[in-house]
C-alpha cells in the first residue's frame, strides 16, 4: 500500500505517542510505501525548532523511511479549489491540507494523519486516540 504521511502523522512518531503508534507498525510492514510532500517538511521544521528538536536528526529519518515528493504547479491550483470547498465547512482548513488531498488524488494513495481536517475523509488512515 502507498501511504502519504502528512506532518502530524510524523510529528507524534518523533514524539513517541500512542496515536505515532500506528505510524510506526505501518512502516514496519515492508509490503508498505511511503511519500513525505516536501511542504510538509516546513511544517515539520517549523515544529522542531519551537520544540527545540533536531531538524537534520529528524529529517534523516523522514528521508530513510519515506520518498520527499515534490508539489507540482498543477498540485497548487488543484489545493486552491479543495481549500475553498472545504472551507463551506471547516473554516481553518489549511492549504497544506489542501495540497496534501490533492497530491492523494494524483497518487491514488491513503493519507496517513491525526489531523481533524482529514478525520472522516475517504482513503485517510486516521491517527485517532485508542485506534489500532
Amino acid at each position: 500500500m502507498l501511504y502519504l504521511i502528512d506532518s502530524y502523522a510524523w510529528i507524534e512518531y518523533f514524539i513517541g505517542s500512542s496515536k505515532g503508534e500506528m505510524l510506526r507498525r505501518l512502516l514496519l510492514d515492508n509490503k508498505n510505501s511511503f511519500l513525505t510532500l516536501e511542504c510538509c517538511l516546513a511544517e515539520i521544521k517549523g515544529w522542531s525548532l519551537r520544540n527545540g528538536q533536531d531538524f537534520d536528526e529528524l529529517f534523516k529519518i523522514i528521508k530513510a523511511n519515506s520518498n520527499i515528493t515534490r508539489v507540482e504547479e498543477d498540485d497548487w491550483i488543484a489545493a486552491a479549489e479543495l481549500r475553498f470547498e472545504e472551507r463551506k465547512t471547516k473554516k481553518d482548513f489549511g492549504l497544506i491540507d489542501a495540497v496534501i488531498l490533492a497530491k492523494q488524488k494524483v497518487l491514488n494513495c491513503k493519507i496517513i494523519s491525526g489531523d481533524e481536517h482529514f478525520k472522516n475523509k475517504k482513503n485517510v488512515v486516521f491517527m485517532g486516540v485508542g485506534q489500532k
